[in-house]
């Protein structure tokens, strides 16, 4: 039988390669992005109650009512936009989930969408599947700031979509108030849509605002907000996060949603309705962050990597100019083998394969192994 492929220049993507060369060489894994710490004992002690007191059925299709509830207080709380959790809110399988179900409910065939590299990397193929054109602008090295003027020459009477990501996987760059203000210019009095991935809403640094889009009620209008709960509360194997959009877009948004997952993980979405109604247990982890984000900063400025700066996630990109001129997806094979630590290329989140020969690292790890990490890099 024959099978027409979809998606057929994509591959394995270069986080399953690098997690299994750095498996397969026994190296230290600060290439994908997840922590290697325990999460919150009480949110574990949550889901455990909300199993043994019996919800373990399926929750409704757009989420627990009393977890969509405390994420419009926390919404509220934040970013002073009341939403309503019964017409805005939907509860999803994951962030990634969250965007490729808002690209499904906007994209027709032919449609461009308008997304930044260097980019996460479920946004092209989010693009292609749903036969729409992605339109890539790279972002301005070695700041990683958006180009307005790039973007602004690309729209055409095509273009259905932007893709915002802020902060920024895998740069940590995050977006200003003359962002906004640019942006406000490009979508006025078009029909596009806004995609924005904030999945690191919580995991921002140096004192900085998050700009999330639920700020400004006029581009709200036009918006798909995602999150993710995984990312933020260390427990990337629950898939858990939300989407939040105006009430016509979520009513589009959930007739996709009903027919793919359905439902999401339901003792989850209990613990999360209870822990969600401690602020601290949110507004903390900035800074729990900025420690680790320090810590491996100053570790590392006794190797020959030179960082670029980051103010958001949990990624930091640095430059090996001074250690090698190999491309970038060469020198982290030969990272895992000389020294036993993987990190991820960045060219691998551009189409074009653009290669600036920086390469980016997870900081969301103990102490002991930044520590060891870095103390294997400074042999490099």
């Amino acid at each position: 039988m024959k099978l027409q492929s979809k998606l057929p220049n994509t591959g394995t993507s270069i986080f399953a390669t690098m997690s299994a060369l750095a498996t397969k060489a026994g190296a230290i894994n600060l290439g994908q992005g997840f922590p290697d710490f325990p999460m919150n004992a009480t949110l574990v002690e949550l889901v455990a109650k909300a199993m043994r007191d019996g919800f373990n059925q399926y929750a409704p299709m757009q989420g627990y009512l009393p977890f969509r509830e405390t994420i419009a207080e926390k919404i509220n709380l934040l970013y002073k936009h009341p939403v309503h959790p019964d017409l805005n809110i939907t509860v999803t399988p994951g962030g990634t989930y969250a965007i490729y179900t808002a690209l499904t409910t906007i994209l027709q065939a032919g449609d461009e969408v308008i997304f930044f590299e260097p980019a996460y990397d479920s946004y092209l193929p989010n693009i292609i599947v749903n036969g729409a054109i992605p339109v890539a602008i790279p972002l301005e090295y070695p700041s990683y700031k958006i180009n307005w003027e790039k973007v602004r020459a690309a729209k055409t009477e095509k273009t259905r979509a932007i893709i915002l990501n802020s902060p920024h996987n895998p740069t940590g760059a995050v977006l200003t108030e003359s962002d906004i203000e640019e942006l406000r210019r490009f979508v006025y009095d078009t029909n596009i849509f806004i995609v924005s991935d904030e999945v690191y809403e919580h995991i921002i640094l140096d004192g900085l605002p998050h700009l999330s889009i639920l700020r400004y009620p006029d581009l709200f209008d036009r918006a798909f907000i995602c999150f993710s709960v995984g990312k933020v509360f260390h427990c990337t194997g629950w898939k858990m996060g939300y989407c939040v959009a105006p009430e016509t877009l979520t009513k589009e948004f959930r007739k996709v949603h009903q027919f793919n997952a359905f439902s999401c993980f339901t003792p989850a979405q209990v613990a999360l309705a209870s822990f969600f109604q401690d602020p601290e247990n949110y507004n903390s982890l900035p800074v729990f962050m900025q420690e680790k984000r320090d810590f491996f900063q100053e570790l590392m400025s006794e190797t020959k990597f030179r960082a670029l700066p980051t103010h958001g996630s949990y990624f930091q990109i640095y430059t090996y100019n001074k250690i090698s001129k190999d491309s970038d997806t060469e020198f982290v094979k030969n990272l895992v083998a000389s020294c036993g630590v993987a990190a991820i290329p960045v060219s691998a989140f551009y189409q074009s394969g653009k290669d600036d020969h920086v390469v980016r690292f997870c900081f969301a790890k103990k102490e002991e192994t930044i520590r060891e990490a870095v103390g294997r890099l400074k042999s490099v």
